[in-house]
Formats: C-alpha cells, structure tokens, sequence
C-alpha cells in the first residue's frame, strides 16, 4: 500500500511540481490549500482544482482564518507596536502548514506532509537523527524560515524540491507535464499584503496610527520629526527626512518616549545578540558553547559565531566579527556545515 502524504499546494509553480515529483516515486498524494485571509486569490484556487484534476489527484480547501489571523496577523501587528520586525513567513510556517495541516494529515490518514519549500530532511549519521538541511540549490535555499518547525515532524515532513540544483529544473519538469503555471512568477510580496504597502495595512487593520515625535541621536539631540515609529525599520536610510554632514541610518526605537533613534553607519555594528522562542532541532538544550555559522536574516550571509544557553528560552549569539544592523523581531538560524541546528526570534 502506497504511503498517504498531504501536500500543500498554494497554485504556484513550486508546489504544483511536488505534486507530480511525489506520485512519481510512489506516494499516494492529497492536495490541499489553507483558506487563511479573506483576500486568499480566488484564481489561485482555480488553478490548484485544475491542476490537481490535470495530475489525476484530490484536493481539499480548508479554513484556516482563525488561526492565520491570531498567529501570524497578531503577531505581525503586534511586533511593529513593540517596534520590532516582523517576518510572517516564518510564523506561518510554525503554526500553519506544520500546525493546523499537520493535524488534518492525521485526520486524513496521512503518514506525511510535504510543501514546496527548497530545503531537505535527511538521517546523519554525525547527530544519529533526521536533520533538516539546505537545498542542493543555494540560490533557492529556505531553510532559514524553517527553523522552528516542531522537532518531532522531522520524520513526517517531505520537501520534495531540496534535491535541485535550480529552479529553471521545476519549471522545466511543469512545462514537461504541460501544467499552466510553468512560467507563474514567483510571489514575492506578504501574501496578506499584495501591494506591498504594509504601512496602510496596519493603519487600516489595527489601532497603529501617525504620531509625530523626535528624531533624536544617541546623545538626545533632536534633529527633526517622524511621524510613527511603525515607518521605519533599523538600518533604514532613506525617507528620514532630516539633512547631516554625514548619512544617518535608523538605530532604534523608544516607545516610551516616542522617539526614533538615528546615527551614523559605523553605530549600526553589533557583536552579539540574545534571541529567545528558541527551537533547537539537534538538541532538546546546549549543554555548552558551540560554534556555529549563524544568519540574522533570510538573505544575510552566514557568519561564524558561538552560541550559549543563558536561559531556559534564551540564547546569547556572539561573532567573530561586528554585524551590521542586527534587528529585532527578525530570526537568528544556526547551521553547522548544511545542517540546521535551530535558531530563535532577536530580542536585542
């Protein structure tokens, strides 16, 4: 008997071609797509029903409004009102597709599921366990915002795309199978903010409005006016609206004050960080120090660092070398060569 695998299939190029790759090697195949806001693309819909018809498998809608709206648009909300940064992707991944659809899986019977994420899960022999490590194609690459899947779905979670080499092969394989979406572009926007504009989103979806205050630098100065401290994220040069000798880039925030913090590039280097709602996917706790290579953003490069336990949801990240514009609210992932080690949100 085939092994059952839920798939979740969002109507695009990437998962559309993991449907096709997982029946080819055998599994017995559901597709299914989270109904998570009321924008959700009706047209996307249609293309999963006509693709899935097309590839001869069955595919569920479920709704997944409630939990996408506490967990991700709260939480997003919530993170600029505390002045921070928020990366949704990651909190969908958490509590979405290896939350609410791990556990319709089980109630489909499902042994697996998968997703079109570029990442791979593999045993190593090194740690005696499944690990998740890079894609093959390091251009691809999105392990980064999968660090903080549930340790114990290593062994029930496929990435069918993590053995390529590119994403010109998925698409090569769609066109193979004349599906529509070979050529579908990639989404690159906040799927619950399709015009980018996340600025209007929170004016129009929560009680974050204009308030004017002080551009101030570190010694108290005031050198002009913002108005919300929500515009503007850390390292941000541009639209402050204030003239100096020298460029100013954001530093930081104080809510208490209301006051948006500014200084020269050189003041946006850090050595260290603390990051908490930590998930550690080699280990239940560092029981040491270890060294690490560690990225404080999707598209930052990796860079060598130590890692220590200072609490029981805490981790203290220091590098060997200043890191430019370390934000909070954005994720800290640790890798040991390819694999994941696990990683937590920036606090400080």
């Amino acid at each position: 008997m085939n092994k059952k695998v839920l798939l979740g299939m969002s109507g695009g190029v990437d998962s559309s071609t993991s449907a096709i790759i997982l029946k080819e090697q055998g599994y017995d195949v559901i597709g299914v797509t989270l109904n998570l806001f009321p924008c959700a693309s009706c047209c996307s819909y249609i293309d999963v029903k006509e693709i899935c018809n097309q590839i001869g498998i069955p595919h569920f809608i479920y709704e997944g409004k409630d939990d996408f709206d506490k967990y991700v648009i709260q939480d997003f909300i919530n993170e600029y009102k505390s002045c921070r940064t928020p990366n949704p992707c990651i909190q969908c991944n958490k509590y979405l597709k290896f939350g609410l659809m791990y556990k319709k899986a089980k109630e489909l019977g499902c042994d697996y599921i998968a997703t079109g994420h570029y990442a791979k899960i593999e045993y190593d022999n090194t740690y005696n366990q499944k690990v998740l490590k890079k894609a093959n194609s390091t251009k691809k690459d999105q392990s980064y915002v999968l660090y903080n899947m549930p340790k114990s779905l290593l062994d029930k979670v496929i990435f069918p795309l993590g053995q390529f080499e590119s994403k010109e092969e998925i698409r090569s394989i769609a066109k193979k199978h004349n599906l529509k979406v070979a050529h579908k572009k990639d989404s690159e926007d906040i799927c619950f903010i399709p015009d980018g504009n996340y600025k209007a989103f929170l004016e129009n979806n929560s009680d974050i409005k204009e308030k004017e205050g002080n551009i101030v630098n570190l010694r108290g100065d005031i050198l002009g006016k913002h108005s919300g401290l929500y515009k503007y994220t850390i390292g941000q040069r541009k639209g402050l609206g204030i003239s100096n000798k020298v460029p100013l880039f954001v530093l930081g925030f104080d809510a208490n004050t209301n006051e948006l913090i500014v200084g020269e590039e050189r003041e946006l280097y850090k050595k260290s960080l603390y990051a908490t709602d930590v998930n550690l996917l080699l280990f239940d706790q560092l029981k040491e120090s270890l060294k690490v290579n560690a990225k404080i953003r999707y598209s930052s490069k990796e860079m060598k660092a130590t890692i220590y336990q200072v609490e029981e949801d805490k981790i203290k990240v220091e590098f060997e070398e200043m890191q430019k514009s370390i934000t909070p609210g954005q994720s800290v992932v640790f890798y040991i060569g390819d694999v994941v080690v696990g990683g937590g949100k920036i606090e400080k």
